[in-house]
């Protein structure tokens, strides 16, 4: 077996808990812990036993070892957790990241969310353009700049629940899915 067909067999199994994840998302708004589960103890054995390289999706591809699978499991989930602490994120997105970086390691964990973000911000924008809802998005964003402002002067935390109207919910899943895509295809070229 190949080097590169190894490594690209090594993230096939995140790619399709990622697919799982995301139609789990869009169905029910919820992303079971079991497929998380499954994905970060995938991540940190497949890190752990296949030989060593760069990262899976890397010019020199291979292993990263157990520690770098552990320590991109923990950044993952560290870039995402002050959005879940102020309730703009689900902890089932934030689990979700954990577990891209349990595959991909510390590094390219943070090149995912990155376009994750990215992928995020572009498909917001779609369903409140499509949903017709762009005022009452820009009157949400209007009032929690001004609340947190508020909020952070008197020495509160602010918190994204408290808006009058809400556009709707994003099933983030998607974005994650599809923002680890892009950075993987981005990472290839």
């Amino acid at each position: 077996m190949t080097p590169k067909l190894m490594g690209l067999l090594a993230i096939l199994p995140m790619v399709l808990l990622l697919l799982l994840a995301a139609r789990q998302d869009v169905s029910s708004h919820r992303i079971s812990n079991k497929i998380v589960l499954i994905g970060v103890v995938l991540g940190v054995v497949l890190n752990g036993v296949l030989p060593e390289g760069w990262g899976f999706n890397t010019q020199i591809p291979g292993a990263l070892g157990w520690l770098a699978a552990l320590k991109g499991f923990g950044v993952g989930m560290a870039v995402l957790l002050p959005l879940y602490w102020l309730r703009a994120m689900g902890a089932g997105d934030v689990k979700l990241m954990g577990m891209v970086g349990a595959f991909l390691g510390p590094n390219d964990v943070l090149g995912a969310v990155l376009a994750t973000f990215v992928v995020g911000g572009v498909m917001a924008i779609l369903v409140v353009m499509w949903s017709k809802q762009l005022g009452p998005m820009l009157q949400n964003v209007k009032l929690m700049l001004y609340g947190s402002a508020v909020k952070l002067s008197a020495g509160q935390a602010p918190l994204m629940n408290d808006l009058p109207v809400s556009v709707g919910k994003l099933p983030y899943a998607v974005a994650i899915t599809l923002g680890t895509f892009a950075y993987l295809i981005w990472q290839r070229l």
